[in-house]
């Protein structure tokens, strides 16, 4: 099976949330990040919900919730999530109980996502952000079967902040299988190069969360 490295520079892009989700981000590098977008031609930014609402005709705007820890109350990433949507979001990135998933209360984990996609309803699509570095093989299941049970439209590995680190081939491969098709996966999290990129794109990656995408789409030719 050829590589992934053989994708089009732009069929790449319009995989790619450009995103900055830094603490110390302000209203120009939001501005800066939406002009980069656009020149790049990718498919999305993902910013901060603080950050909201923000002017980017042409691409889909994307924030997060409950993030970076996931400790937030499920009716809180909720609130948080409605507001952001009513700001513009058309994504929301949520993040997880990861401490639910580590001990295998995966009820736990789909009350907290469901109340989440309660919130928004159908008016943006929802991925679920369950820290696969920090997670076994079981608990990586056990949480993408919750998003989809859930009704989540992506599962995503990780925020890019935990110290277990971002994503691998191996936990995006497992997403897929898990999820079979019927939900996207997102890689993000320490993808800084092209061949980075496209061993995740063919381990079943449908959408990348990158800071370097203009580096990682130097990698792709046409």
């Amino acid at each position: 099976m050829a590589s992934s490295l053989s994708l089009t520079r732009s069929e790449v892009a319009a995989m790619i949330d450009h995103t900055l989700l830094a603490p110390e981000a302000t209203a120009a590098d939001v501005a800066s990040l939406i002009e980069d977008a656009r020149a790049l031609g990718v498919l999305a930014i993902c910013v901060s919900p603080a950050m909201l609402p923000v002017r980017a005709s042409g691409l889909v705007v994307a924030t997060v919730t409950g993030f970076p820890s996931g400790k937030h109350h499920s009716l809180v990433k909720g609130a948080e999530a409605r507001l952001a949507v009513e700001q513009g979001a058309a994504e929301v990135d949520m993040v997880i109980d990861v401490g639910a998933a580590v001990t295998g209360d995966y009820n736990a984990v789909l009350s907290d996502i469901v109340t989440v996609r309660e919130a928004i309803g159908d008016r943006a699509a929802l991925k679920v952000i369950i820290e696969s570095a920090a997670l076994s093989d079981e608990a990586i299941v056990g949480a993408c079967r919750a998003a989809r049970t859930a009704g989540a439209d992506f599962v995503k590995t990780s925020t890019g902040f935990h110290p277990a680190g971002g994503a691998s081939v191996h936990a995006v491969r497992l997403m897929a299988e898990t999820v079979g098709g019927r939900l996207g996966v997102k890689a993000s999290g320490g993808i800084r190069t092209a061949e980075a990129a496209a061993a995740l794109i063919d381990a079943g990656a449908t959408r990348l969360g990158l800071s370097k995408s203009r580096e990682v789409l130097d990698g792709f030719g046409g």
